[in-house]
């Protein structure tokens, strides 16, 4: 059984990860804002990402442990898309549509 203060650190850290996503996500936008890099030079990027972690065998990931590592790359995959439509969504709007497409 976790203890209150393993919770509220587990929260914390979620809450930490999400801010950093989103933070990820906006100066992803400023990038493309002053023409640094395209939404599809990000969205090459982060699939390619994507891939690495989908095709790492080295590391022998549980299904569950390799969805985690994939999260935070979908949610920016996402990101960029809506925002190449000139959509922002909420945290929470990336997390269930990642797991609604996973």
């Amino acid at each position: 059984m976790r203890s209150q203060a393993t919770e509220v650190e587990l929260n914390t850290a979620n809450l930490q990860l999400e801010g950093f996503i989103m933070a990820v996500a906006a100066l992803s936008d400023m990038l493309v804002a002053k023409g640094v890099v395209t939404h599809q030079e990000l969205s090459a990027a982060l699939g390619q990402a994507e891939r690495a972690v989908e095709q790492d065998d080295e590391h022998d990931l549980s299904d569950s442990n390799r969805a985690a590592t994939l999260f935070p790359i979908r949610v920016l995959l996402l990101a960029n898309e809506a925002s190449q439509r000139g959509k922002k969504f909420a945290f929470s709007d990336y997390a269930e549509l990642v797991g609604r497409l996973t």
